[in-house]
């Protein structure tokens, strides 16, 4: 039974006007944050060459934003939870648009990494606190299903839509505009979140670990090292080794310290809860597809099909007009449907969908577009009610926690998908690649060597799109076999979350 929150609870003070203003305003802030984690999907081309950055350097160009930001997410959702939400989500945004300007204006590859770890950095502090800040604004249980519905599908449409921006930025403007574009949006949403945000209820009793932080940070790299060297083919022992040794001992600590905190940076009870557990792993299941998803497609119809970045952005929009009205009818149904059947069919549709796009790519772009589309419907109804799985089951006290573990799960994700994926890209099309007698060494290394590199024509390009083609596949069966086994995996959990149970143990409250 749903527990009424306290009549002098705070959230009361604020009016419907200003409860849904807040909401715009933190959702802007958050798709900002996803639009800047699948907006250089499409750009990664144009960079690459305007800064002649290498592979390897592009792939960190995308990887050091997740990456420092999932290893700073736990750190900041607790450091709300202490100082206030309204603060972090406010001095985040500034972070944000500086780092943006910066990113803008970067000479090289190393510069423009360096700005993508500052942006994370904006984005680490303020993403918890734009859930923490619904979970506090909402008193009803089922408005703030849909308020949080609508937060989960601005994940999903941020992610999908950053292709496409990208695309229509790089028709018209030099590709510092990417990350100029955020500067307004920053403005705006500063302007409004003073006027709006609830004042900040810190709980000073609250103590942020930077041990902690640090322990969770090295983890995730050693991990995300790990990913990409295992799939290499030139791998180094003494790097996966190292990777994999930093990764458990990380881990290790990490847990051990946890347990011995009063105040732990993750209290690991939480996970005991099936709803809350199912709702980071059908998170993290259904970023991981889509960032894989897109990374993939954008660069096969760049690179093999002539697509421009606009047009190849446009073809994955069908991932987002897919998921906007499942995330939205999921959270309006939620209290009916259950959490089982959304998120652990949801993941399961998005598997069709993947599966189908796969096999329409030779059929022609309105079969492809179906495929497409139907994924989005899968992943944005597992995606929206994950969001309320997570924030709903711990009490207020832990919003700024539970946000940060959702965080962690979006962005690992992502991250995993374009360590591994896109490792795998290559990967793969080295191995498979047979290319004619006298062709040039670079075009063995990659398709955007193959087509840089003087002397490549006609027998070496159909040789490379081959071997590209072969790449496409593997990731896409890589992609849907996860969102099955994520199917499976929540909908066992979730065996007792059917038509007509509660998705939440806590009121916004408590």
């Amino acid at each position: 039974m749903t527990m009424s929150p306290p009549v002098d609870a705070p959230v009361s003070l604020l009016g419907p006007r200003r409860r849904w203003t807040l909401l715009v305003t933190v959702g802007a802030g958050l798709l900002l944050i996803t639009l800047d984690n699948s907006i250089l999907y499409t750009a990664l081309p144009t960079l690459t060459r305007e800064l002649d950055a290498s592979w390897t350097e592009s792939l960190w160009i995308i990887n050091a934003y997740p990456l420092v930001m999932t290893g700073l997410l736990l750190g900041t959702g607790t450091l709300g939870d202490r100082f206030g939400h309204r603060l972090m989500f406010l001095a985040g945004l500034a972070v944000f648009g500086l780092a943006s300007f910066l990113a803008a204006t970067a000479p090289t590859p190393e510069v423009l990494i360096a700005a993508r770890g500052l942006l994370a950095v904006g984005a680490a502090a303020m993403m918890p606190a734009t859930l923490a800040l619904i979970r506090v604004a909402f008193v009803n249980e089922r408005e703030r299903n849909i308020a949080i519905s609508v937060w989960g599908s601005l994940s999903v449409v941020g992610g999908a839509l950053g292709p496409i921006v990208g695309g229509a930025l790089l028709e018209h403007f030099a590709w510092g505009s990417i990350f100029l574009i955020n500067v307004p949006v920053v403005l705006a949403a500063l302007v409004l979140g003073v006027a709006v945000a609830p004042q900040d209820d810190p709980h000073p009793g609250t103590k942020w670990d930077f041990i902690s932080s640090l322990q969770a940070l090295v983890t995730l790299i050693g991990l995300v090292v790990l990913i990409k060297e295992v799939v290499k083919i030139d791998r180094s022992d003494t790097v996966l080794l190292s990777a994999a040794l930093a990764t458990v001992v990380g881990w290790w600590l990490f847990v051990r310290r946890q347990r011995r905190l009063p105040f732990p940076l993750l209290d690991l009870s939480i996970f005991r809860n099936a709803a809350f557990a199912s709702g980071v792993l059908a998170a993290a299941f259904a970023m991981f597809a889509m960032g894989g998803l897109q990374l993939a497609t954008t660069q096969r119809f760049q690179l093999v099909a002539g697509f421009s970045p606009l047009e190849s952005g446009l073809l994955v929009a069908a991932v987002a007009i897919g998921s906007l009205p499942s995330s939205i009818l999921g959270g309006a149904f939620l209290h009916v449907v259950g959490l089982r059947l959304l998120i652990g069919g949801g993941l399961g549709v998005g598997a069709v969908g993947v599966a189908w796009t796969l096999v329409a790519v030779p059929h022609g772009t309105g079969w492809l577009l179906g495929g497409l589309f139907v994924t989005g419907v899968g992943l944005g109804a597992a995606m929206s009610v994950a969001s309320t799985a997570i924030i709903g089951n711990v009490p207020a006290r832990r919003a700024g926690m539970a946000s940060s573990v959702e965080e962690v799960s979006y962005e690992f994700g992502s991250l995993a998908a374009v360590a591994l994926l896109g490792s795998l890209l290559t990967t793969i099309y080295t191995l498979t690649v047979r290319l004619p007698v006298g062709a040039p060494v670079e075009a063995r290394r990659s398709l955007t060597d193959a087509l840089a590199a003087p002397g490549s024509g006609p027998e070496v390009l159909d040789a490379a799109f081959r071997a590209f083609g072969n790449s496409y596949s593997t990731v896409m069966v890589v992609c849907a076999g996860v969102l099955t086994v994520g199917a499976i995996v929540t909908t066992t959990l979730l065996r007792a979350y059917g038509p007509g149970s509660a998705s939440s143990a806590y009121g916004s409250g408590h």
